[in-house]
């Protein structure tokens, strides 16, 4: 057996993402990754990736577009990086079995996803599923691998998600479920955070996943100025569906649009299902409806997700009392705050505001 000795990771300073291309990788899914982790800034404006394309052979890799890529690094700066990201390549990910990767590549990403040892925090949500559940203990070690795509048949194949929930594109997820039988596949949302493994769905929830981790790493405020600086939502819960039935506006059909964006400027007052659906002059029970169709949310789930939102924003950048802050973000009570926030985020508004507080 081949053994990978990790490099040394360079600017101790930034955390190291390795992008691991394969020949007919999917080029948008490997520019995301760049763009997103690229972005991330300090409040000083110092960079908190440093981003580097890796392939099991450094140089010329085919891409399943008409041009190439060209990867500087291989698996030992896979097996060093503090994250990991596989994103798919449709060619081969499918025909993957289990133990059917080559032993070298196998080697570098198992230990890339083991433990380092007592580090730096990863992030309150680490212990964390993606819909809020209980998922692995948090760790001090940065350490983590995630997939994008059929990326996560890579990870399978490895063996990293034994035992374990996982998520994939939804047309996959079938094949993914008799091929892994030893992996919970979840088909129907963005992603999935197991703490030091995580999967996501197609392209698109590739972005959610990046963003996500570094939520995890540097707080909401630094995630959504990513956001905003490329022009994506700043938000998606990883438990949201996969599929939406009728993500933009149809012709002729009224749409939610309009009371969500009003109700963003209202959520520290106590609105109700009927007032949503009067701002959009539908019944309730149409409202409910059109409203799951264009967000994969039921109206409730949307209202107490973008509270958390507002409620991580001024934890980070206010010195508001947690009293104060669960009512301008809506939850009327430091109790009801709390409730939601251990729930979500699996800890409290305190050890929150501890973790990212002035970064």
């Amino acid at each position: 057996m081949t053994s990978v000795r990790p490099e040394t990771p360079a600017h101790s300073g930034r955390r190291t993402v390795a992008v691991l291309v394969r020949d007919g990788v999917l080029p948008m899914e490997l520019g995301l990754v760049h763009q997103l982790f690229g972005t991330a800034r300090s409040a000083a404006g110092e960079p908190l990736y440093d981003v580097r394309t890796c392939a099991p052979r450094p140089g010329r890799i085919r891409t399943d577009a008409d041009f190439p890529i060209y990867a500087e690094h291989g698996l030992a700066t896979v097996a060093a990086a503090d994250t990991v990201l596989v994103p798919a390549s449709h060619e081969t990910d499918e025909s993957l079995r289990p133990g059917g990767l080559p032993e070298e590549l196998a080697e570098a990403l198992r230990t890339a996803a083991a433990p380092r040892g007592a580090a730096a925090p990863s992030g309150p949500e680490g212990a964390r599923g993606a819909e809020g559940a209980p998922g692995h203990r948090p760790t001090r070690d940065p350490r983590r691998i995630a997939s994008i795509c059929t990326g996560s048949f890579v990870l399978a194949a490895a063996g990293l998600l034994d035992g374990r929930r996982a998520t994939t594109h939804w047309m996959s997820a079938d094949l993914f479920a008799r091929t892994f039988p030893s992996v919970t596949v979840d088909p129907g949302v963005l992603y999935v955070d197991e703490g030091r493994i995580l999967t996501s769905a197609g392209e698109a929830a590739g972005i959610d996943l990046c963003l996500h981790m570094i939520r995890r790493d540097h707080g909401a405020a630094v995630a959504a100025e990513v956001a905003r600086r490329t022009v994506v939502p700043p938000h998606r819960e990883g438990g949201q569906a996969q599929y939406i039935q009728r993500p933009v506006e149809s012709e002729g059909l009224t749409s939610t649009s309009a009371s969500r964006a009003w109700a963003l400027t209202r959520l520290a007052e106590p609105l109700t299902l009927a007032e949503l659906a009067g701002h959009d002059a539908m019944s309730v029970r149409t409202y409910s409806r059109r409203f799951r169709e264009e967000t994969g949310l039921t109206p409730v789930q949307w209202l107490t997700q973008r509270r958390v939102d507002r409620a991580r924003e001024l934890l980070e950048q206010t010195d508001h009392t947690v009293d104060r802050i669960a009512t301008e973000a809506g939850f009327g009570t430091g109790a009801s705050l709390r409730q939601h926030f251990q729930a979500r985020l699996g800890v409290s508004p305190g050890a929150y505001r501890s973790t990212f507080r002035g970064r």
